[in-house]
Protein backbone atom coordinates (compact mmCIF):
# COMPACT_ATOMS: atom_id res chain seq x y z
CA UNK A 1 0.00 0.00 0.00
CA UNK A 2 3.08 2.55 -0.04
CA UNK A 3 3.14 3.21 -3.65
CA UNK A 4 -0.21 3.92 -3.69
CA UNK A 5 -0.08 6.01 -0.71
CA UNK A 6 2.85 7.88 -2.10
CA UNK A 7 0.94 8.78 -5.46
CA UNK A 8 -1.78 10.12 -3.34
CA UNK A 9 0.47 12.50 -1.38
CA UNK A 10 2.19 13.90 -4.34
CA UNK A 11 -0.77 14.59 -6.61
CA UNK A 12 -2.31 16.30 -3.68
CA UNK A 13 1.26 18.29 -2.49
CA UNK A 14 1.92 19.08 -5.78
CA UNK A 15 -2.04 20.07 -6.65
CA UNK A 16 -1.50 19.17 -10.11
CA UNK A 17 -4.81 17.70 -11.76
CA UNK A 18 -3.65 13.88 -11.91
CA UNK A 19 -1.16 11.67 -13.81
CA UNK A 20 0.05 11.15 -17.39
CA UNK A 21 1.96 7.46 -18.05
CA UNK A 22 3.04 6.02 -21.29
CA UNK A 23 1.78 2.45 -21.10
CA UNK A 24 3.91 0.07 -23.10
CA UNK A 25 1.48 -3.15 -22.31
CA UNK A 26 4.84 -4.50 -20.57
CA UNK A 27 5.13 -4.79 -16.73
CA UNK A 28 6.84 -1.62 -15.44
CA UNK A 29 4.23 0.49 -16.61
CA UNK A 30 1.97 -1.72 -16.40
CA UNK A 31 2.31 -1.44 -12.43
CA UNK A 32 2.18 1.77 -12.18
CA UNK A 33 -0.97 2.42 -13.98
CA UNK A 34 -2.49 -0.84 -11.66
CA UNK A 35 -1.07 1.68 -8.62
CA UNK A 36 -2.66 4.13 -9.60
CA UNK A 37 -6.08 2.62 -9.90
CA UNK A 38 -5.06 1.57 -6.59
CA UNK A 39 -4.72 4.60 -4.86
CA UNK A 40 -8.18 5.71 -6.03
CA UNK A 41 -9.63 2.68 -4.41
CA UNK A 42 -8.03 2.91 -1.19
CA UNK A 43 -8.47 6.17 -1.19
CA UNK A 44 -12.30 6.07 -1.61
CA UNK A 45 -12.15 2.89 0.92
CA UNK A 46 -10.38 4.82 3.70
CA UNK A 47 -11.52 8.83 3.47
CA UNK A 48 -15.10 7.94 1.08
CA UNK A 49 -15.17 9.23 -2.18
CA UNK A 50 -16.58 12.76 -0.87
CA UNK A 51 -13.29 13.14 0.90
CA UNK A 52 -10.84 11.26 -1.38
CA UNK A 53 -12.14 13.96 -4.33
CA UNK A 54 -11.73 16.89 -1.75
CA UNK A 55 -8.40 15.88 -0.57
CA UNK A 56 -6.87 15.49 -4.60
CA UNK A 57 -9.12 18.57 -5.21
CA UNK A 58 -11.11 17.14 -7.87
CA UNK A 59 -14.44 18.56 -8.34
CA UNK A 60 -17.83 16.67 -9.85
CA UNK A 61 -20.42 13.60 -10.09
CA UNK A 62 -18.51 10.39 -9.72
CA UNK A 63 -20.56 7.65 -9.35
CA UNK A 64 -17.48 4.87 -9.23
CA UNK A 65 -13.54 4.42 -8.76
CA UNK A 66 -13.00 3.63 -12.56
CA UNK A 67 -14.61 7.23 -13.48
CA UNK A 68 -12.19 8.81 -11.39
CA UNK A 69 -9.18 6.95 -12.76
CA UNK A 70 -10.75 8.10 -15.84
CA UNK A 71 -10.33 12.23 -14.86
CA UNK A 72 -6.91 11.25 -13.20
CA UNK A 73 -4.94 8.54 -14.96
CA UNK A 74 -4.12 9.35 -18.97
CA UNK A 75 -2.24 6.61 -20.61
CA UNK A 76 -0.73 6.73 -24.34
CA UNK A 77 0.48 3.69 -26.39
CA UNK A 78 3.11 5.48 -28.30
CA UNK A 79 3.81 2.19 -31.12
CA UNK A 80 6.36 2.44 -34.06
CA UNK A 81 6.26 0.11 -37.18
CA UNK A 82 8.21 -3.01 -35.06
CA UNK A 83 5.50 -2.48 -31.84
CA UNK A 84 3.65 -5.57 -32.03
CA UNK A 85 -0.09 -5.81 -31.67
CA UNK A 86 -0.36 -7.68 -28.80
CA UNK A 87 1.76 -4.79 -26.59
CA UNK A 88 -0.33 -2.75 -28.18
CA UNK A 89 -3.86 -4.81 -27.04
CA UNK A 90 -2.37 -5.12 -23.29
CA UNK A 91 -1.68 -1.74 -23.24
CA UNK A 92 -5.51 -0.83 -24.21
CA UNK A 93 -6.95 -3.47 -22.43
CA UNK A 94 -5.45 -2.68 -18.71
CA UNK A 95 -6.10 1.04 -19.49
CA UNK A 96 -9.83 0.30 -20.07
CA UNK A 97 -10.01 -2.47 -17.08
CA UNK A 98 -9.15 0.53 -14.61
CA UNK A 99 -11.22 3.09 -16.51
CA UNK A 100 -8.23 5.27 -17.67
CA UNK A 101 -8.44 7.59 -20.19
CA UNK A 102 -6.15 5.83 -22.97
CA UNK A 103 -4.68 7.35 -26.25
CA UNK A 104 -2.82 5.39 -28.78
CA UNK A 105 -0.09 6.88 -31.48
CA UNK A 106 2.64 5.92 -33.80
CA UNK A 107 6.30 7.84 -33.08
CA UNK A 108 7.27 6.44 -36.68
CA UNK A 109 7.92 10.51 -37.74
CA UNK A 110 10.21 11.32 -34.89
CA UNK A 111 12.15 8.31 -34.76
CA UNK A 112 13.15 9.03 -38.95
CA UNK A 113 13.54 12.73 -38.05
CA UNK A 114 16.06 12.09 -35.57
CA UNK A 115 17.62 9.24 -37.77
CA UNK A 116 17.76 11.24 -40.76
CA UNK A 117 19.81 13.52 -38.87
CA UNK A 118 22.46 11.76 -37.71
CA UNK A 119 22.51 9.95 -40.96
CA UNK A 120 23.29 13.34 -42.33
CA UNK A 121 25.92 14.22 -39.53
CA UNK A 122 27.60 10.80 -39.82
CA UNK A 123 27.52 10.17 -43.25
CA UNK A 124 26.40 6.59 -43.52
CA UNK A 125 22.80 5.10 -43.00
CA UNK A 126 21.69 3.68 -39.49
CA UNK A 127 21.38 -0.35 -40.04
CA UNK A 128 19.60 -2.76 -38.00
CA UNK A 129 22.96 -5.52 -38.14
CA UNK A 130 25.36 -2.57 -36.83
CA UNK A 131 23.05 0.40 -34.87
CA UNK A 132 20.94 -2.24 -33.18
CA UNK A 133 21.39 -0.39 -29.85
CA UNK A 134 21.04 3.06 -31.19
CA UNK A 135 17.74 2.22 -33.09
CA UNK A 136 15.96 0.40 -30.44
CA UNK A 137 17.21 3.26 -27.69
CA UNK A 138 16.33 6.35 -30.23
CA UNK A 139 12.66 4.39 -30.21
CA UNK A 140 12.46 4.65 -26.63
CA UNK A 141 14.06 8.43 -26.60
CA UNK A 142 11.42 9.60 -29.23
CA UNK A 143 8.23 8.89 -27.25
CA UNK A 144 9.63 11.06 -24.31
CA UNK A 145 8.71 14.92 -25.92
CA UNK A 146 4.89 14.21 -26.80
CA UNK A 147 4.34 12.64 -23.55
CA UNK A 148 5.69 15.62 -21.72
CA UNK A 149 3.68 17.72 -23.69
CA UNK A 150 0.48 15.49 -22.58
CA UNK A 151 1.63 15.68 -19.06
CA UNK A 152 1.78 19.55 -19.30
CA UNK A 153 -1.24 20.34 -21.16
CA UNK A 154 -3.32 18.35 -18.69
CA UNK A 155 -1.51 20.08 -15.66
CA UNK A 156 -0.57 16.31 -14.65
CA UNK A 157 2.29 15.09 -13.35
CA UNK A 158 4.37 12.56 -15.63
CA UNK A 159 4.82 8.52 -14.19
CA UNK A 160 7.58 7.10 -16.16
CA UNK A 161 9.51 3.69 -16.14
CA UNK A 162 12.49 1.74 -17.44
CA UNK A 163 13.15 -1.43 -18.17
CA UNK A 164 13.91 -3.53 -14.72
CA UNK A 165 17.20 -5.11 -16.19
CA UNK A 166 18.42 -2.12 -17.08
CA UNK A 167 18.53 -0.87 -13.84
CA UNK A 168 20.58 -3.96 -12.69
CA UNK A 169 23.39 -2.72 -14.82
CA UNK A 170 23.34 0.64 -13.84
CA UNK A 171 21.07 2.39 -16.97
CA UNK A 172 17.60 4.03 -17.46
CA UNK A 173 15.47 4.86 -19.88
CA UNK A 174 14.43 7.80 -19.75
CA UNK A 175 10.30 8.68 -19.99
CA UNK A 176 9.76 5.75 -22.40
Amino acid sequence: QVLPLALFDYLRKSKSKGFVLSLSGGADSSTIAIMVARMVQIGVAELGIDTFLNRINLVGDFNNEAEIVGKILITAYQGTKNSSKATAASARNLAKSIGATHHEWIIDDQVKGYTSLIEKVIDRKLVWEKDDITLQNIQARSRSPIIWMLANIHNHLLLTTSNRSEGDVGYATMDS
